[in-house]
């Protein structure tokens, strides 16, 4: 549900079985409206293009900003991890970024999604009504990591909304999320 014409880059970390990463992104470029790549180190991320951690390594960011990958030892038992993503755009990005997210077991990013908020940015966490497994997003909920607490035809709508706002186009995200969804 996201536009063609997003004004931002988008980061993923899959937690996906060693061997699929090439074909979750050959699918998510199918069923997109815009490119999606397997990650590359030093690549500087491009508006309206998508990177997914490559299988074996975390993802970050560093300044410019460009992808940084790395085969540090896993965090929670999981290489890409979120928490690796989260720090380091935390870090880098500070406010000018947005943090999503979503269904999964356990607690990774729940921390470092909170680390967002703190430094700034925007944050997002699946409902538990569209979660297939609450874990992940629930863990952030509890720690009050999430500024807004949406399904993902909001997610999508709200992250839109963020992006064109601070890319000065004039569309207005409070009209899209409803005021009780929202979270301080």
């Amino acid at each position: 549900a996201l536009p063609r014409d997003l004004a931002a880059p988008l980061l993923i970390v899959q937690h996906i079985a060693a061997g699929f990463t090439a074909g979750f992104v050959e699918w998510l470029g199918g069923a997109a409206h815009f490119p999606v790549h397997v990650a590359a180190h030093g690549k500087s991320p491009l508006p309206g293009h998508a990177y997914v951690a490559p299988d074996g390594f975390h993802m970050g960011v560093s300044g410019g900003p460009r992808i940084t990958l790395s085969d540090e030892a896993p965090e929670n038992g999981l290489r890409p991890s979120v928490n690796y993503l989260f720090r380091s755009v935390a870090r880098v990005l500070g406010p000018r970024a947005v943090g999503v997210l979503l269904t999964g077991m356990g607690r990774d990013g729940a921390e470092e999604l909170k680390a967002m908020k703190d430094e700034g940015a925007v944050t997002i966490a699946q409902d538990e009504a569209s979660s297939v497994v609450h874990g992940m997003p629930g863990e952030a909920i509890k720690l009050g990591a999430a500024t807004y607490i949406l399904p993902p035809e909001g997610i999508a709508s709200m992250l839109a909304g963020v992006i064109d706002k601070a890319n000065g186009r004039n569309k207005s995200i409070r009209r899209q999320i409803p005021p009780a969804r929202q979270r301080s």
